[in-house]
């Protein structure tokens, strides 16, 4: 895998800082040309110099063609990592609700609509979909995280099966907490549910790097994911009591 990221050409989307910087950060010392994308400007610019990238501030949604033609028009590794961390219940307000589907899905989807023409032309082309544990199973107290999150890792798994053969390579990374300002941004939920076993970015670069080189549509930074999933697919109503009762507990400290 060090070898095939040598010289790729990478875009790491909401990479000015967590998740997407240790992304960028991983790719560019393998070698790779890295454009770092991020809604704060001086961020970005910040990784950019840091890793000798190319800093493309903006709306993720809107950059492919732009980042492109930075990379000397090609892209060869799309990271769609940007995301919202929307709390709240199905009363969140219609913005809440809109802006987590433009974030955590459309933007999944435009650039897909953007990169796909020239992937399929020259039967080659990786998407990184940075999902969440959420998006296999639901976070209490983020009807709308929960809700997209699901919708990010059903088109992520889309496009694997519809184009796997065409040589679209595509990962969902689903880790469950991460020491980032998202994780500080949940609240008292996220200290109940999330703390406990959070892990560091770099922990992430980690697993995508190895399910890469495993060729693994699903990346688990966090393992005992794959057992919570397992038991939630087997047994939906004990699964259900069992996060009934975590949601009682988070009640209860509120």
């Amino acid at each position: 895998m060090v070898e095939a990221v040598q010289g790729a050409k990478v875009v790491v989307t909401g990479a000015g800082g967590g998740i997407g910087a240790a992304l960028a950060r991983r790719f560019a010392a393998h070698g790779a040309r890295v454009v770092v994308n991020d809604l704060d400007a001086a961020r970005a610019r910040e990784v950019a110099d840091e890793i000798g990238g190319i800093a493309l501030p903006g709306d993720a949604a809107a950059i492919v063609a732009e980042a492109r033609d930075a990379l000397d028009g090609a892209i060869d590794v799309y990271c769609a990592n940007a995301g919202v961390a929307s709390g709240g219940s199905e009363a969140a307000g219609e913005e809440v609700w809109a802006r987590a589907w433009d974030v955590n899905v459309m933007a999944h989807v435009r650039a897909a609509e953007a990169l796909l023409p020239d992937w399929l032309e020259r039967g080659a082309g990786r998407f990184v979909a940075t999902v969440s544990a959420a998006g296999l199973l639901t976070m209490i107290g983020a009807a709308p995280y929960s809700v997209t999150k699901h919708a990010a890792y059903a088109f992520a798994e889309w496009l694997s099966l519809t184009y796997r053969h065409r040589g679209i390579t595509v990962h969902a990374v689903c880790p469950q907490g991460v020491r980032t300002d998202m994780l500080a941004a949940t609240g008292s939920a996220g200290d109940l549910v999330l703390q406990p076993t959070a892990i560091e970015p770099e922990e992430v670069a980690d697993a995508l790097f190895q399910g890469m080189a495993e060729d693994r549509f699903l990346i688990l930074p966090h393992p005992e994911v794959a057992d919570f999933f397992q038991a939630r697919a087997a047994a939906p109503d004990r699964w259900l009591t069992g996060m009934n009762h975590l949601q009682q507990k988070w009640e209860a400290t509120r």
